[in-house]
């Protein structure tokens, strides 16, 4: 179980980079779009939006199942960084859906997103260096 809490932890890590590079696609595609006339209001998307918007919905699932595996996962910690990473993910959600109506919020939304992988790595981290099990028999 410790493996699938580590793998579990560095999904969540690699998660969180292709979050920030299809947001980073999404504000060069908008600002190419806006310069060739297309009409930016509600109904438009581009690729990084819908990958974001896709991506944080899996990253959900992932963080969700390394909450559950990480009370079957003999990791130092590990029940207690899989909690924070899971608050951090709710948090996360809560700003997202916040920032539409106060875009200031977005600031925090990327900073929380760093502290995300930042905790996931560490949790993933953790299940590496924790020692084997002691087998009896």
């Amino acid at each position: 179980m410790r493996a699938a809490y580590r793998v579990l932890a560095l999904l969540t890590a690699v998660g969180v980079v292709i979050q920030v590079a299809a947001i980073g696609l999404d504000g060069f595609m908008l600002n190419s779009d806006a310069r060739d006339g297309v009409t930016v209001d509600s109904s438009y998307s581009n690729l990084g939006q819908s990958i974001h918007q896709l991506n944080g919905n899996i990253l959900a699932v992932v963080v969700l199942a390394l909450l559950v595996v990480s009370f079957f996962a003999d990791v130092p910690s590990g029940r207690k960084l899989a909690a924070v990473v899971f608050g951090l993910v709710v948090l996360q959600i809560a700003l997202a859906v916040l920032a539409s109506g106060a875009p200031v919020l977005g600031i925090l939304h990327g900073i929380n997103g760093l502290a995300i992988a930042g905790v996931a790595s560490m949790a993933a981290r953790r299940a590496s260096n924790a020692p084997a099990l002691a087998t009896s028999g």
